[in-house]
């Protein structure tokens, strides 16, 4: 898989400029892809705040994320705007008959695809191996252009996921330091 996604990030954006991640619990085929681009591509050059345009940009990223920037040097965009992109959001959740909001599922990349993982299951998938702290996850929390170039898509080991987690590797080790431990006391003889 090509994780290349800095190359389609405009340019001439702000490095504040806000950003919106929307994260599909499932990859949009190939025709459903072209019509989301359609749509987010139609909503950007209409995007208003009070009545002057908006500088955005919206792109469809490993075909299941919604990636909404706006550049806010010359418009700050306001409730309104938001609003309408929210809508678009949802319009686009209800014709596709995807999930656009669930933010308890977590997207990670395993064995080269774009693996969807409930919040619920993250300790049982680092238990079974499945997830390691080297493991690429869609870091969604980002907020700004910036942020999305660099911390978009990290290892699971710099995610704020990864105090909740401790990995099989890191309990053995812990376990061999708590034996370590327990024997260099000394033992009381009866």
């Amino acid at each position: 898989m090509n994780y290349a996604f800095r190359q389609f990030l405009p340019a001439d954006f702000s490095g504040n400029s806000r950003v919106w991640i929307y994260q599909s619990n499932r990859s949009f085929s190939l025709k459903e892809a072209l019509e989301v681009k359609t749509r987010l591509n139609d909503f950007v050059e209409s995007w208003n705040s009070h009545g002057a345009p908006v500088k955005g940009y919206a792109n469809l990223f490993f075909g299941q994320f919604i990636v909404l920037m706006a550049d806010e040097r010359s418009i700050q965009v306001s409730g309104c705007s938001t609003d309408s992109s929210v809508r678009l959001i949802k319009q686009i959740e209800n014709q596709f008959q995807v999930s656009l909001f669930d933010r308890l599922l977590l997207a990670f990349i395993i064995k080269e695809k774009v693996e969807m993982l409930p919040a619920s299951q993250l300790a049982n998938a680092a238990e079974n191996g499945s997830i390691d702290e080297n493991t690429l996850y869609f870091n969604n929390t980002v907020q700004t252009r910036d942020e999305l170039e660099k911390n978009w898509l990290i290892p699971f080991h710099q995610s704020w996921l990864s105090q909740k987690i401790q990995f099989q590797a890191n309990e053995s080790l812990h376990r061999e330091k708590d034996l370590q431990l327990k024997s260099s006391y000394p033992v009381k003889k009866e």
